[in-house]
């Protein structure tokens, strides 16, 4: 396929363009199930290698700061060359270090270096898998916004970011049913065996994008150093922070607070995962159609606003609900739905919140603008399950957590945070009308 667009004014994908996006959202899926994976497998881990939440927190914590660490450096080189070559060096380093996970919590691993080694050379991994993961996230964007025209690349952001949701759907329940019949290993082992799939396609079918090579074009630095100097810009990085922490300061901790604290099976958790997933893909499409109607603001003040209260409510659903949390059917559903309720207003309120945080970028800075803001990103999913570790505590690894509910008034005020930093982000200037007649 052709890296240059010769029907500027065609708004639809040809189907060339669209084996290109089902590539990228293939990459994309397998990332991103491999960085979350770990979440709701959280009580088994901690049970199993008798870690801490804090301990916990760090295994969560290692891929997003690598992959922001990461994401940093590579955006320095890789304009330097062919984006097929350095993505596919990243997505198999990626898949090396997915394998390495496997490896260190496999049972031979296990017994052979200790529990202590097992914990310290997962956390190495880990981050490993978010150094590579993070640059093939990057480089699916720049892909994207080196091979499509403005007016078709929301399809195709639409399309690739999309795989957030399918992972929900379908790739955590089938994971933790995986971990459940054949051991905490499998999930990761199986999301190797999808990738090495993912990547012989992506070898064939992948062409090459050089437009970027043509042309004299500024070097990263010197883009990167303009980018950080617009105070319109901070503004947009606060915003990413605090939108990021005010959600993955409880999202690590949410299958083991169900768990431990609501009297959810292990079995129940794929079924949370599933239906909050399919609610959360239906209503990210239809928040993009009332954002589109209604204006981006207040459709993220309504977004913004329901996410407090349901963090309020996910966090503090054993206090709740303590009969209903104890009924098998009607427990799972309560359950459900409060993970729904989160997920689906929390995810929604970053569709009119990129959109507004979009708003401050300098068009001529946008690239250094997206590259610092996904590692603003990454860093906050870093540092989040951090802080919620550090907050809450338990006596024994088969004991309640504790101290979740305080972890939610935390996150509650990070969101709250974001939405006070969200009404200085203004819309670009209209052009004044002409009164000349």
């Amino acid at each position: 396929m052709s890296t240059t667009d010769s029907s500027p004014a065609r708004r639809h994908l040809t189907l060339a363009e669209w084996g290109l996006v089902v590539i990228l959202a293939l990459i994309n899926f397998t990332h991103i199930l491999d960085f979350v994976i770990v979440m709701p497998l959280g009580e088994r881990l901690m049970d199993e290698l008798h870690v801490s939440p804090g301990e916990f927190g760090h295994i969560v914590s290692a891929y997003g700061i690598a992959a922001a660490v990461a994401g940093l450096v590579a955006a320095t080189l890789v304009d330097r060359f062919d984006r097929k070559p350095v993505l596919l060096t990243a997505y198999g380093g990626f898949i090396v270090a997915t394998l390495l996970c496997g490896v260190c919590l496999s049972d031979g691993w296990r017994a052979a270096v200790g529990e202590e080694a097992v914990y310290q050379s997962l956390l190495a991994c880990r981050g490993l898998a978010g150094a590579f993961g993070g640059v093939a996230a990057s480089l699916i964007m720049t892909v994207i916004g080196d091979v499509f025209p403005d007016h078709r690349r929301g399809k195709a952001i639409g399309a690739v970011t999309s795989a957030f949701a399918v992972a929900s759907i379908l790739g955590l329940p089938t994971g933790l049913i995986l971990a459940q019949w054949f051991g905490l290993a499998t999930p990761f082992f199986s999301i190797v065996g999808l990738s090495l799939v993912v990547f012989v396609i992506a070898f064939a079918r992948l062409p090459s994008v050089r437009k970027h090579l043509t042309g004299d074009r500024p070097h990263p630095f010197v883009q990167f150093w303009a980018a950080v100097q617009s105070a319109k810009h901070w503004r947009s990085f606060a915003f990413t922070l605090t939108l990021v922490l005010g959600t993955f300061t409880i999202i690590p901790f949410i299958a083991p607070y169900m768990e431990a604290n609501c009297g959810r099976s292990r079995t129940d958790i794929p079924v949370v995962y599933a239906v909050a997933g399919v609610c959360t893909l239906v209503g990210m499409n239809l928040i993009g159609w009332l954002a589109d109607r209604y204006g981006k603001r207040p459709v993220f003040l309504v977004l913004a606003m329901g996410s407090i209260l349901n963090t309020l409510a996910i966090t503090n659903l054993a206090w709740l609900f303590p009969t209903a949390m104890s009924d098998p059917t009607f427990g799972l559903a309560w359950a459900s739905l409060a993970a729904t309720g989160f997920m689906v207003t929390a995810s929604g309120r970053m569709v009119p919140g990129q959109a507004m945080m979009l708003w401050s970028a300098n068009p001529k800075l946008r690239g250094a603008f997206t590259n610092l803001n996904s590692a603003v990103s990454h860093l906050a999913t870093g540092i989040a399950p951090m802080i919620s570790g550090a907050i809450i505590t338990r006596d024994d690894p088969h004991s309640p957590l504790r101290n979740y509910e305080v972890a939610g008034l935390v996150a509650v005020g990070f969101a709250a945070v974001a939405l006070g930093i969200s009404f200085l982000l203004k819309p670009p200037a209209r052009p004044a009308l002409s009164t000349v007649g």
